[in-house]
């Protein structure tokens, strides 16, 4: 059967049309006045003092990792439940990734298994919120502040979810730790096609940042193609080209200026979602912890412990119906990539990691998503 609802939908219309022709017609599409201005809004938005846009999230990562001083032979604990460019980042910088195990009701890194996971060659944390579910943030910190480690917060799929900081609610991206990393990938709830941010509150940090992203140049090519007087541009270092383009900033813009909506929007779908499938005997719903609250970039439903259909049985039912779903997330220490090569990294047990693997559905949910789409997802549901 053809599929009738997609696992995701981008939220594209008119309005980003129109911006990106803008942005052609304008003469200028590399990184420039669009990427400027987005990053600005962008930190605005998360309540962020500095952000600083890149090509993806998986090199915000890496450039997160250097600019806290992780260097080849440390090691860096995260979790091993994540999409594997979490992992990537790490040994991309020639560090070990060191893994432990989620907490069951937010996909998030342990705080126990971090500070059991702590050693004197331990260089950073880097934490992952987890589809847009927080983790235990104020956990998190506890342990890397005690053990005196900068951490960054792998923040893909979090912009818009919030963590109840001191009675007031915050976003994610501030940063509580000391830099965030998120991802503008179509599956997410801002997106520029592909691209990444990276916010913190160091104004130094920032600017080393939008050195390396541009060969360390010296001047920018926008103050050098615009200045009335000959500028030579030096390079200082060896670095990269991890920029953003203008065109890719204008079509983010839209998106990110009605935040609010599209989080609320979202929300409200999960809220439906828990409203219709009250009584599936097979799927239990998500439940967000008090003091956090999900964006629902993704929707991960769980295979009760009494289900009579395992996952591949109930995906490959939804499929027939031509609902899209996926498995739960993937636990990079059972990638071949990972699997197969032992010596790049360390950790474990993954009891709780390797369960949610293999008992959670990502469902359809997006803005964008009307009731009638989201009606046959739950028929679907309950008929499996």
């Amino acid at each position: 059967m053809a599929i009738r609802v997609p696992i995701t939908r981008p939220a594209l219309g008119e309005v980003e049309v129109r911006e990106a022709s803008r942005v052609i017609l304008s003469g200028w599409m590399t990184q420039g006045p669009e990427v400027a201005a987005f990053e600005k809004e962008f930190a605005s938005a998360v309540g962020a003092p500095h952000a600083v846009a890149v090509a993806n999230c998986t090199i915000a990562l890496e450039l997160a990792l250097r600019m806290v001083g992780v260097k080849p032979g440390d090691d860096v604990v995260t979790v091993s439940h994540s999409f594997v460019a979490t992992a990537n980042s790490i040994v991309a910088v020639g560090a070990r990734p060191v893994f432990v195990d989620v907490e069951e009701d937010n996909y998030g890194m342990d705080p126990k298994a971090l500070d059991k996971a702590t050693t004197p060659k331990t260089r950073a944390v880097m934490c992952v919120h987890q589809i847009g579910m927080p983790c235990d943030l104020e956990g998190v910190i506890a342990v890397a502040r005690k053990h005196g480690l900068p951490l960054v917060e792998d923040a893909a799929c979090a912009i818009g979810s919030e963590v109840n900081v001191g009675g007031a609610w915050q976003r994610i991206g501030a940063p509580h730790g000391d830099i965030a990393c998120f991802s503008l990938h179509p599956r997410k709830v801002v997106t520029t096609g592909d691209g990444g941010m990276i916010t913190t509150k160091d104004e130094s940090v920032a600017k080393r940042l939008r050195l390396l992203r541009q060969h360390a140049m010296s001047v920018p090519d926008t103050v050098r193609h615009h200045s009335d007087r000959v500028v030579f541009e030096e390079y200082s270092e060896p670095a990269y080209n991890y920029r953003m383009t203008d065109l890719q900033a204008s079509v983010g813009r839209p998106q990110l200026a009605h935040l609010a909506q599209i989080v609320a929007e979202r929300r409200r779908l999960a809220a439906r979602y828990v409203e219709k499938l009250a009584g599936s005997k097979t799927f239990a719903t998500p439940v967000e912890r008090p003091n956090a609250r999900s964006n629902w970039q993704s929707y991960a439903l769980r295979l009760r412990p009494d289900a009579k259909i395992s996952q591949v049985d109930a995906l490959q039912k939804l499929l027939d119906a031509g609902i899209a779903a996926k498995r739960g997330i993937s636990n990079a220490h059972q990638e071949p990539a990972y699997a197969k090569r032992p010596e790049l990294w360390s950790g474990g047990p993954f009891q709780i990691s390797e369960r949610l693997r293999d008992t959670s559905v990502l469902v359809p949910l997006f803005h964008g998503m009307t009731e009638s789409e989201q009606d046959l997802v739950v028929e679907a549901l309950l008929a499996v």
